[in-house]
């Protein structure tokens, strides 16, 4: 068993890094960063997205273990102060996993002939540099609308309560593979008419975006951001791969759901 801790720089996350590290040594359990079988990610839901991005590569054989040092987040299933029971728990490692979706984004970018691609497990988005976004929107290649506003997130199932929730998206459980388009501030009035909701494809769909009348874009998949540059489409579908989490102590997706949005109905 090999393990990486993985962190972000912030004080008290480091901290407990190299608490985690210490203890992992003490209790004969290999330190590996560079090719680990389980990646402990100490901080927040997005240190955990950097990680992943960090180790994307080699998804195959890696699994994912969320340690939260401030607010619960949705990936984070144990807390800065359980590190020996988590020790505990990786001893006692038998291999199971969950499993959920991730988004595959091809952008082909102007003057290039192959499309670069880009992965998330949250969401991608495409804005219009300081003006609104126009582009045509394919759904399994036929013309589905043409959008204008401030932009479109496609999301993955774990990712719909992220952006795509705050922009009116639905929320979609991690076990049904499929993707999410949700419209960023859309226009819609006598003269353009979009939709004017969110789209949940099947698992073999997949959408094109082909942004109109020229300029440049800012595209983002999770932490991944490339600003002001021209593309020419982006394709996005659910990837063949999956991001897995060891699975010791899982937090069920709506108990996720209902403590990060609702609460334990105490409160005054």
């Amino acid at each position: 068993m090999k393990v990486a801790v993985y962190s972000t720089r912030a004080n008290n996350a480091q901290n407990v890094a190299d608490q985690l590290t210490k203890k992992l040594q003490e209790n004969q359990i290999t330190v590996d960063n560079a090719q680990p079988d389980i990646v402990v990610s100490v901080g927040g839901d997005g240190t955990l997205l950097s990680a992943f991005q960090y180790y994307q590569s080699q998804l195959a054989h890696i699994r994912f273990i969320g340690v939260h040092t401030g607010h619960l987040g949705f990936y984070t299933d144990w807390r800065d102060y359980e590190l020996d029971d988590l020790i505990k728990a990786i001893k006692a490692d038998n291999g199971e996993c969950i499993s959920y979706p991730i988004l595959d984004a091809d952008v082909l970018f102007v003057g290039e002939t192959r499309p670069k691609r880009y992965h998330a497990v949250n969401e991608s988005t495409i804005k219009k540099v300081s003006s609104t976004l126009v582009a045509d929107v394919y759904l399994k290649d036929k013309l589905f609308e043409r959008f204008r506003g401030d932009g479109l997130c496609i999301s993955t199932p774990t990712g719909s309560t992220a952006y795509n929730r705050s922009v009116g998206g639905a929320v979609v459980h991690p076990q049904l593979e499929v993707l999410q388009m949700a419209e960023i501030a859309s226009i819609n009035n006598r003269v353009f008419r979009t939709l004017g909701a969110s789209i949940i494809l099947a698992p073999d769909e997949w959408i094109t975006i082909r942004p109109a009348h020229g300029g440049n874009f800012n595209f983002t998949a999770d932490q991944v951001n490339v600003f002001n540059t021209p593309i020419e489409q982006i394709e996005y579908r659910i990837g063949e791969q999956k991001i897995n989490f060891a699975k010791y102590r899982h937090t069920g997706f709506w108990n996720r759901v209902r403590n990060a949005f609702i609460g334990d109905g105490n409160e005054d």
